[in-house]
């Protein structure tokens, strides 16, 4: 038996292709990798995605311990899904949604 199929497993598979080129992650992406680890930690199948997020540790120069503690300390500075810091600073920022006009 190859293993089980996940059912994320077509739009995890392109998250990884594109995670795999960046060789300096934002915060989006070390959640975005860590999120991965998650849902495929102890699954029985998807090892070409398993085998690849090892490889994006390797590229990016850390360890899952260090993803781990990142992302934490992310999540702890107030991050949300869709709300970067890179969005909220300088002049690029939009408040279009936040007014009531």
């Amino acid at each position: 038996m190859e293993g089980q199929n996940h059912p994320l497993y077509t739009t995890d598979r392109e998250l990884v292709n594109r995670l795999i080129a960046i060789n300096n992650p934002a915060q989006e992406d070390l959640i975005d990798l860590a999120r991965l680890f998650m849902r495929y930690d102890s699954f029985p199948g998807a090892k070409d995605i398993q085998m690849d997020m090892v490889k994006i540790l390797k590229i990016w120069g850390i360890t899952r311990e260090e993803l781990n503690k990142n992302t934490r300390n992310i999540w702890a500075k107030g991050f949300r899904p869709g709300s970067s810091s890179e969005e909220m600073l300088g002049s690029s920022f939009d408040t279009s949604e936040n007014s009531t006009n």
